[in-house]
């Protein structure tokens, strides 16, 4: 009989981990690849890639991960919980750990041992604030890759305050930051220091944290400033106290390799290669309970889109405004920056729409570069008598710009609000990072209601879940209005 390699398949929310032992406990073969809302498919990769290095050996197969028991009961294959599979390694080749902290995708843990190794087990709950997607909200606010955003931690020279718990909400923060200069390399620094005190002060819930500790985690395997940052806020002053094993982001998987509960499950890379492919892309299970289409086709779709065309406001070429006073509003926002002219009659004249990419100054100057143009073409200097500005970098724009008024956004949407109906009665504002609900009565703002503690279903939280997926905004929009069964 050959060999028989035992194989741990750590499928998260955000990656898959694939790890191969052979017969005395030597690593073989290991993976960690972000599997972008496809796991089964980048898993099957990864082992088509075992089969080019190791050949058709015969795996012995256990898996583990938040988004592996779906792919275990497909398939079959024996499960463990992740927390599980870690204590496991821990107790095995660790003994010596007390506290056991890792930093995940979309999860965060903290497994606390007693002197007879049982574990107390603290997960974070409906929120990802404090985990590796938190750092990647963080990189596309600030128009950076997450492979440098640990290069510009290291160049940091100050630390500010960030809410970590709501990835959302600390857009809000980090816009205020950047509205006040403060370069994206102190920005970079202060989320790893965020991120850190999120997992300890949420997880611990007051508890003490025992040494010796151990780390593990994608986030703290590649963030060596978030690794620091950590060290810091738990007061780690020896080093002894910190244990950082050989490859810690793959713990779960080394871990699922050596629990052997149950029957085992046995098959050749080959085999399951050609079962693998055989099952091809699934449909969801079809007693899932679904929700009805947002269309029930494409006439619908443009059927809807010409219902919701007819209100617009009054609009005026460029070439009858030669001469006449013209009035700019500035909305900075959040995420994006929104620039409009128009006359004195409040027809529109022209308008200006783009992301800040964390840079709401530079935002600012291509929308009036954008105008500029316009008029250039046109043939004429616009005459500009009134600016004002809103939102969230209003104090900001007025300073750099120079610009005459500021005025309250709910107050904005209003006035707004009154050059499509005069008798408007409510306005519902999703924005990136905030969402508004204005009730009108006789003319006076009756009632406003804001989102308070969570930002789920703004904006920001939809680009960066369509981002997830590989796609863009535009795209992920128009494909969720196509949706015939949606969950």
């Amino acid at each position: 009989m050959g060999k028989t390699y035992l194989t741990g398949i750590d499928i998260g929310s955000t990656t898959a981990k694939v790890v191969i032992l052979d017969d005395t406990g030597n690593t073989v073969f290991t993976r960690y690849r972000r599997h972008q809302a496809k796991p089964e498919e980048t898993t099957r990769q990864i082992f088509e890639e075992a089969f080019s290095e190791l050949g058709d050996i015969e795996l012995d197969l256990t898996v583990t991960g938040s988004a592996g028991m779906g792919t275990a009961e497909t398939f079959g294959l024996p499960f463990v919980q992740e927390v599980v599979a870690s204590a496991h390694l821990i107790r095995r080749g660790y003994p010596q750990v007390r506290t056991f902290i890792e930093i995940g995708g979309e999860d965060s843990k903290i497994i606390f041992f007693d002197d007879h190794f049982r574990p107390d087990i603290r997960m974070n709950g409906s929120c990802a604030g404090g985990t590796g997607a938190f750092i990647d909200q963080m990189a596309v606010l600030l128009d950076v890759p997450v492979s440098e955003f640990n290069t510009l931690a290291e160049k940091a020279h100050s630390i500010y305050p960030i809410a970590s718990r709501c990835g959302v909400f600390a857009k809000t923060d980090i816009q205020a930051l950047l509205s006040q200069d403060v370069s994206k390399e102190d920005i970079a620094a202060s989320v790893f220091h965020s991120v850190a005190l999120q997992v300890v002060s949420s997880l611990s819930r007051g508890r003490k944290i025992d040494k010796k500790i151990m780390i593990g985690g994608g986030p703290l395997t590649f963030y060596p400033e978030l690794r620091q940052a950590l060290i810091k806020v738990l007061g780690i002053n020896n080093p002894d106290d910190l244990i950082v094993p050989d490859r810690p982001e793959l713990i779960p998987a080394m871990g699922a390799t050596l629990i052997r509960d149950g029957e085992p499950y046995r098959a050749k890379i080959r085999d399951i290669l050609t079962m693998a492919k055989a099952r091809g892309p699934q449909k969801v299970n079809g007693g899932t309970k679904r929700l009805p289409p947002l269309f029930k086709g494409r006439k619908d779709f443009e059927s809807w889109q010409e219902k919701h065309s007819r209100d617009r406001v009054s609009r005026v070429h460029l070439d009858e405004v030669k001469g006449k006073d013209l009035f700019l509003g500035i909305d900075s926002g959040s995420t994006t920056t929104k620039l409009v002219l128009v006359d004195g009659r409040e027809s529109f004249v022209l308008g200006h729409y783009v992301a800040n990419n964390g840079d709401p100054i530079g935002a600012v100057k291509e929308g009036l570069s954008a105008f500029r143009q316009k008029f250039q073409e046109a043939g004429f200097r616009p005459r500009i008598i009134r600016a004002a500005a809103t939102g969230y970098g209003e104090d900001l724009v007025r300073a750099a710009f120079g610009i005459n008024d500021g005025v309250v956004e709910t107050m904005a949407h209003y006035r707004a609000g009154k050059c499509f109906d005069s008798d408007v009665s409510f306005i519902l504002d999703i924005g990136g990072q905030d969402m508004k609900a204005i009730s009108i009565r006789d003319h006076y703002l009756s009632n406003i209601q804001v989102n308070e503690a969570c930002s789920s279903g703004c904006g920001s939280f939809i680009e960066t879940f369509a981002r997830s997926l590989d796609y863009g905004i535009e795209d992920f929009a128009e494909i969720a209005c196509d949706s015939t069964a949606p969950f």
